[in-house]
């Protein structure tokens, strides 16, 4: 029984952050590491009405809003999402999921005026967005 609970035990100790600290280098276990913020963004490309966002207007929307927001960079992945809409019904849309690791300077903000910015642009209901807090160095 031991043999069981103590992997499990150290797994959960490894997936579960550290509180932020003032001095990073006592949590963050690589040197030169730095306490941060991970943000997942998920972006519909489903438009009610119209065909979905074409990749044009997603590099536009890119470039004008994701570049300037986050010039230090950002990762952008294809994606499948689903979700139940108000009739109980699953749908289903192409998504676009970008992963930004950036410090909390003004961070809600940023992340707000983009996800803001997309609904208005596409005719989103909403962005999902998942913050984790994170050590990282780039």
């Amino acid at each position: 029984m031991k043999r069981v609970l103590l992997p499990a035990a150290l797994a959960l100790a490894l997936t579960v952050p550290a509180p932020a600290m003032a001095d990073d280098a006592a949590t963050c276990p690589i040197q030169g590491q730095t306490a941060m913020t991970r943000v997942e963004m998920f972006f519909g490309l489903s438009i009610k009405g119209r065909g979905p966002v074409m990749p044009r207007e997603w590099q536009r929307f890119t470039a004008e809003q994701l570049t300037r927001t986050f010039p230090l960079g950002f990762t952008v992945l294809d994606g499948t999402g689903q979700w139940m809409n108000d009739a109980h019904r699953i749908v289903r849309e192409r998504s676009k999921v970008v992963i930004v690791v950036a410090d909390n300077t003004g961070l809600a903000d940023k992340l707000t005026r983009v996800a803001d910015a997309y609904k208005k642009r596409f005719s989103q209901q909403s962005v999902g967005i998942v913050t984790h807090p994170v050590c990282a160095k780039f």
